[in-house]
């Protein structure tokens, strides 16, 4: 792992737990203690973390964290994720994409399909987004039609919300959407940092035929602060081989479908 990838995993640590110690970090990145204070105290001196007594938290000026920090923790893992969403995407299709690494990566890997590039008459594909990266990402490729939501963004996440996105999310319908979250719970569902993110991301589903929670085993069985909804909303759980059997088991009892996303 390179300093940049450590410094990105770091970030994505908190941003996932709010608050780390330097002896779970270290253990988490496979690193010596002495790396993660180095590292933490780069970061500090970027503002994008605080550094307390034995750990650091996130910084005061957000709790979310732009994609470009996010986007090199478990890429493995999200990639076959999102080679397993795309096998559900027909061509002429519609289709939702919330803000997020994994939702990105579906992105690239649907822009990356022979079959979906192909020039004729009409769209492709049309991506129905609140992500302004995945908007900017798409929006060079003809065969395929962005609608963005609009909204208010989130300087942080790349997420538009607010009144402005729920108004033109209620008036269209999507054939499936693809919801990212910060954790899913088998009781409590999937979860977000922000409650104007949740309600996005509610609507999103709810206005799509079907609607497709997609994250990696790391987010499996974390909380947190506000809620989207549970298997009553979502269709199926996309995750990756790391979820251990018996959190599998949790999921599937409390209601869940739960769909390993195969490995090479």
């Amino acid at each position: 792992m390179t300093r940049h990838e450590r410094l990105n995993a770091l970030l994505e640590l908190l941003a996932e737990r709010g608050q780390v110690q330097v002896d779970e970090a270290a253990e988490a990145l496979e690193v010596s203690a002495a790396t993660v204070r180095r590292d933490m105290d780069a970061l500090a001196e970027q503002r994008l973390l605080t550094r307390t007594r034995g750990g650091a938290v996130l910084s005061s000026v957000a709790y979310d964290l732009p994609v470009r920090y996010r986007a090199a923790h478990r890429p493995e893992e999200k990639r076959h994720i999102a080679e397993a969403a795309s096998a559900l995407v027909s061509r002429g299709s519609v289709i939702g994409l919330t803000g997020g690494t994994t939702t990105t990566e579906i992105a690239r890997t649907l822009a990356a399909r022979p079959d979906l590039d192909e020039t004729g008459p009409r769209p492709n594909l049309t991506v129905v987004t609140n992500a302004l990266n995945i908007a900017y990402e798409l929006s060079v490729r003809p065969t395929v039609k962005i609608v963005l939501t609009g909204g208010v963004a989130h300087s942080r996440s790349f997420e538009l919300v607010g009144p402005y996105s729920d108004l033109v999310l209620s008036r269209i319908t999507m054939d499936v959407a693809f919801i990212g979250v910060n954790g899913v719970d088998p009781v409590v569902g999937a979860t977000v940092h922000d409650e104007a993110e949740a309600r996005v991301n509610r609507l999103m589903a709810e206005r799509a035929g079907r609607a497709i929670l997609v994250a990696d085993s790391s987010k499996i069985g974390t909380r947190a602060f506000a809620t989207i909804g549970g298997p009553e909303l979502f269709d199926t759980l996309i995750t990756d081989p790391a979820l251990p059997s018996d959190s599998r088991k949790a999921f599937e009892e409390a209601g869940w479908r739960v769909a390993t996303a195969p490995q090479e």
